[in-house]
């Protein structure tokens, strides 16, 4: 082979391979990620499906489950709520025994689907009142929940304690 046909060759390879590179780099590798990609979506939707499948399944439980504890909330209306609420407290303070001291509830609104209701409560009497008194208030019926819970003491013997509660509570503004 002569020298000019050879470094003809030489060229033509050279570019052929780096023709190759460039279509590994802009074409084939793009395509392997787009299918790589498009076959991770395809079992996420997969399992979607079969997901959604079995809550078809379910859709009863679902509902009469959803339907009891939507039941369960405090009304939409504010004053409604209100009043609920401190009819709860008030029941659950004669029942056992502890004096409360102080409600300041107060509306928070994160959605339009619900309102939420904190309450600080301040109760005081006796350990076995006021643990009653908390009791109560966790096998409420109530969409209510307890955030947090202190107890304070105001003699050397711990006789007459202070409770300090944060209670959350759930009312749906636009499915009742």
């Amino acid at each position: 082979m002569k020298v000019e046909e050879r470094q003809k060759f030489l060229i033509i390879l050279t570019l052929a391979l780096f023709a190759l590179l460039l279509g590994n780099m802009l074409v084939f590798k793009p395509l392997v990620n787009l299918w790589k990609t498009r076959s991770h979506n395809i079992v996420a939707l997969r399992d979607q499906v079969k997901e959604g499948k079995f809550m078809l399944l379910r859709e009863s439980a679902i509902r009469s489950q959803w339907g009891g504890m939507s039941a369960k909330t405090l009304p939409g209306n504010t004053s409604q709520a209100e009043q609920q609420v401190l009819k709860a407290f008030d029941s659950w303070s004669q029942d056992s025994g502890a004096t409360v001291t102080g409600i300041t509830p107060q509306w928070k609104s994160d959605s339009t689907n619900y309102i939420t209701l904190n309450c600080r409560v301040e109760a005081s009497g006796d350990l076995g009142t006021l643990s009653r008194f908390v009791y109560d208030i966790e096998q409420n019926t109530i969409a209510l929940k307890l955030d947090s819970v202190e107890f304070s003491t105001h003699d050397n013997e711990g006789q007459e304690l202070t409770l300090g509660l944060q209670i959350n509570g759930l009312a749906l503004t636009t499915l009742k």
